[in-house]
């Protein structure tokens, strides 16, 4: 007899919810966690930037008061509440999950788990056994050489989440989703912001034009953004840090009061007591096939670990289909073209599927639609007329590609496509449906019917 039918080894979005769905299946399941349930995304992500974002689009509003007919004179900031405000959001959904994990009943093992063998597993002194494992231990901020987190002068997202202090200029080290988001959020409270970014462009997964409008944006905002670039020199002072770029063909000396190294993300593979199982282990993540299983029987890797996107629905999803394969139904594997991502920096942006460029690239022939939103009354309305939903069709079959959108709630906006994908949703079906007037979703039909060249209101 097993102490428990499952034990998941993490408690993060992905393993929280496999002990859940498990546990909803009948099964016995245990969660081991080291550090917080809720893991990173809800204790230093996902939940807590939004909180420290949703202060600066609201700071971002007093000054731009009087464009609304109001007056905010001498609008400010309290860094200290800011900061208070988003641990205690994720405070409180920490103590969510905990009644969650209660509530179905599953056990929860404070301390580090590792595999002792087939079937076991330690946490300190304690071997449980388990009849199933999920791994499900995350990831970690990815470091560079010379550019070592101190806590002081370079941080890693953590410190960023907590400040102690505004600092009046901020190197931003990698435009993906955690860099820009932190750049947005010091670029709109004051500080004079430079975002470095070794590819050819800010956001480099998505789209080619939206990153383009993203990264005109985000200078019109008085950020300085440098693509293309590399660090060639880090050197840290009292009070500041001096990075040597090279970038166009030259190279300068870069000087800012913090710097947040944002280049991606390790995962959590060690001290796993994955030696001597056939788990295998590539660039610092564990592989696992369609179905999330690893090499050795009985062990699954779910989220961050198991490999991109990294992102928090993506690990719950995982979760759901793992404790569902578990319980011995016949689940289905992840379609990672139909996973929506978001960024919700100032202007949010949003995508799902293929962009242009990679459809064109696996050589379909494809139909894109554009629908700006300054042509959209619910825009225009909020005083949001700054973005772009842009569609992409397979011109032979009219599946939806891919969707991709800047602008105002557009990571609100982008289910709606992320279902018609689901959904095997043709070009003929979105056109038939009734969107709500006046909305931004109107511009996600008139992106579609651009794309055919039906288009009402452009």
């Amino acid at each position: 007899m097993s102490d428990f039918d499952v034990v998941v080894i993490g408690g993060g979005p992905g393993g929280y919810v496999a002990a859940i769905r498990a546990a909803q299946l009948g099964k016995s399941v245990a969660v081991v966690e080291r550090e917080h349930l809720g893991g990173i995304c809800l204790n230093w992500g996902c939940i807590p930037t939004k909180a420290l974002l949703r202060s600066a689009d609201i700071f971002r509003t007093f000054r731009h008061a009087e464009a609304y007919g109001l007056s905010a004179p001498g609008a400010g900031f309290d860094l200290g509440k800011i900061v208070a405000r988003s641990r205690g959001v994720a405070a409180q959904l920490q103590a969510g999950v905990r009644h969650l994990l209660k509530k179905n009943k599953v056990t929860v093992i404070d301390g580090h788990g590792r595999l002792v063998g087939p079937g076991k597993v330690a946490v300190g002194e304690r071997v449980i056994s388990a009849g199933a494992i999920v791994l499900a231990s995350g990831a970690r901020a990815r470091v560079l050489p010379g550019l070592e987190p101190d806590g002081k002068l370079v941080w890693t997202y953590k410190e960023a989440l907590v400040p102690d202090t505004m600092p009046k200029s901020l190197l931003v080290v990698g435009s993906g989703a955690i860099g820009i988001e932190f750049a947005s959020f010091f670029n709109a409270l004051g500080a004079k912001v430079t975002v470095v970014e070794v590819m050819d462009r800010v956001l480099p997964v998505e789209d080619a034009e939206i990153s383009a409008l993203a990264r005109k944006s985000f200078e019109k905002q008085g950020m300085t953004i440098l693509t293309g670039a590399e660090i060639k020199a880090v050197k840290r002072g009292a009070a500041a840090v001096t990075v040597t770029v090279a970038a166009g063909g030259q190279t300068q000396d870069l000087v800012a009061e913090r710097v947040i190294s944002a280049v991606g993300i390790v995962g959590n593979v060690e001290d796993l007591g994955l030696e001597g199982t056939r788990v295998r282990v590539e660039k610092t993540h564990v592989a696992v096939n369609e179905y999330c299983e690893t090499g050795e029987p009985g062990v699954w890797a779910i989220g961050d670990l198991a490999g991109p996107p990294w992102l928090a629905h993506k690990a719950s999803h995982e979760g759901v289909m793992v404790a569902e394969r578990i319980a011995g139904l016949p689940g289905h594997p992840l379609d990672l073209r139909s996973i929506p991502g978001c960024t919700y920096c100032h202007p949010q942006v949003a995508s799902v599927g293929l962009s242009e460029a990679k459809a064109k690239e696996k050589g379909y022939q494809v139909r894109v639609g554009r629908f700006p939103f300054l042509a959209n009354g619910k825009a225009i309305a909020l005083g949001e007329t700054e973005g772009l939903v842009k569609t992409v069709f397979d011109a032979k079959t009219g599946e939806l590609l891919g969707a991709h959108m800047i602008g105002a709630e557009v990571t609100e906006l982008i289910q709606g496509y992320v279902v018609a994908r689901t959904l095997e949703t043709t070009e003929a079906e979105l056109m038939a449906a009734v969107f709500p007037h006046p909305t931004l979703s109107e511009m996600m039909h008139e992106a579609v019917l651009e794309a055919y060249g039906r288009a009402v209101h452009v």
